[in-house]
């Protein structure tokens, strides 16, 4: 606990005008570099959120959160399965779907594609597909009319448009002919384009699951059931949960196994980006170290009548831990209102930029978003304030150890 007089005395020093004006100018510094450090900190981690949101959004909007499948990789009783799968606790909604792989065909021009075969009015339950359409509407896939949506990636690369003619050609399925084994075809009209800037751009193609059944030579079967977190982030506990409740022999995967090692990817790097930047309030730390040195050195003759007062050594050390810790905490301060502002109007500074100086700071055609996103999270706002509070304090330790070791004797000799 501190006493009043060390209190008291470590803020007349704060307070007190210094011969050595430049002690004064490291202080600042010191003072300034901890802002400085404490708002790109905070800004940092607030745009790597806002990046992170945007990425789940878009990936795992558009990936099945939960898919529930048969032996085979098929699934038959499937009404009942989603029946059942929308009782259990965490489900927030449920779609079937068949699902292949295939090429397309268009304009001569081959294309690899992921063929996904859903039911228009279940799926917009399950996946974001529906609110990225750039041309049509999911409603548009209707039963028996081969419509088929196509991601924007495809779309360019077979040069198609809205009306437009496209062969999908499938192995599973096959028919047997007297010339031999060949793949199913089926010539399908573009409905819709959807662009989620994501890898499904390049690689999905959707039609209706009663087409996609035709195509494939599917009876009463169906690939898998779909099923929607309400936490995404508890999916793999659901998944187990919802296999364990279903009464027909299922099996069942997650999010997590698919795309998992890419959010612990961006997890790492923001772990490692909050090491690296957290340098940058270190070196603003040891100014404050250089200061106190510098101050004790001043204050020798202080120290030497504070002891021959009365003043214990804990009392000096205190003094000096005072003086150092408040140039830290004014700084965390000054940074962190800094961070908070320039985190929550950052979008609207860079557009106010692009639009002043005809700039793009976030090209759409390289970033999947066209914007700046941010998120600012109390969890990295108090992890970086303790962080730099705590280095201002460890770096007032050793200068104060050596004012409370300096002997009055010694120290007043020559004054």
């Amino acid at each position: 606990m501190l006493r009043p007089v060390s209190l008291f005395v470590g803020l007349r020093y704060t307070r007190a005008k210094r011969r050595n004006h430049f002690i004064s100018f490291i202080a600042l510094a010191s003072m300034l570099g901890i802002a400085l450090g404490v708002t790109v900190l905070i800004t940092v981690l607030s745009v790597m959120n806002g990046f992170e949101r945007e990425l789940q959004d878009r990936i795992l909007g558009m990936a099945p959160h939960v898919i529930v499948t048969g032996e085979g990789g098929r699934l038959d009783q499937w009404q009942q399965v989603i029946s059942e799968a929308e009782a259990v606790e965490g489900v927030e909604a449920a779609a079937p779907y068949i699902a292949s792989q295939g090429m397309l065909r268009g304009r001569s021009i081959n294309q690899y594609a992921m063929i996904q075969g859903i039911d228009p009015k279940l799926q917009a339950a399950v996946s974001i597909i529906d609110e990225h359409m750039i041309v049509g509407d999911l409603s548009d896939l209707k039963a028996g009319e081969f419509g088929i949506i196509l991601g924007s990636g495809i779309a360019r690369r077979l040069n198609l448009f809205p009306g437009d003619k496209v062969t999908v050609i499938v192995v599973e399925g096959i028919i047997a002919t007297p010339a031999g084994i060949s793949p199913t075809m089926k010539r399908f009209t573009l409905k819709g384009i959807f662009e989620v800037r994501a890898e499904v751009d390049s690689n999905l193609a959707v039609i209706h699951i009663q087409d996609a059944a035709k195509l494939l030579r599917y009876k009463n079967e169906i690939s898998g059931v779909r099923l929607k977190s309400v936490d995404v982030l508890k999916s793999a506990s659901l998944s187990h949960r919802v296999s364990q409740q279903l009464s027909t022999p299922n099996f069942t995967s997650d999010w997590s196994r698919s795309h998992g090692s890419l959010f612990k990817a961006i997890k790492m790097e923001k772990t490692m980006m909050f090491i690296l930047l957290t340098f940058i309030i270190a070196v603003a730390a040891f100014n404050i170290v250089s200061t106190l040195v510098m101050v004790v050195t001043d204050k020798q003759a202080d120290i030497a009548i504070l002891r021959t007062l009365g003043a214990s050594p804990g009392t000096i050390m205190n003094i000096f831990m005072i003086q150092g810790s408040l140039n830290g905490i004014l700084g965390t301060v000054l940074g962190l209102i800094g961070g908070v502002s320039l985190s929550l109007n950052l979008p609207s500074i860079v557009d106010w930029v692009e639009r002043s100086f005809g700039i793009s700071l976030v090209p759409g055609d390289v970033y999947f978003v066209s914007f700046l996103p941010t998120q600012l999270l109390a969890s990295d706002v108090i992890n970086v304030t303790a962080s730099a509070f705590l280095m201002s304090l460890l770096a007032t330790v050793y200068p104060a150890w050596r004012a409370a070791r300096v002997k009055p004797a010694e120290a007043l000799r020559y004054e």
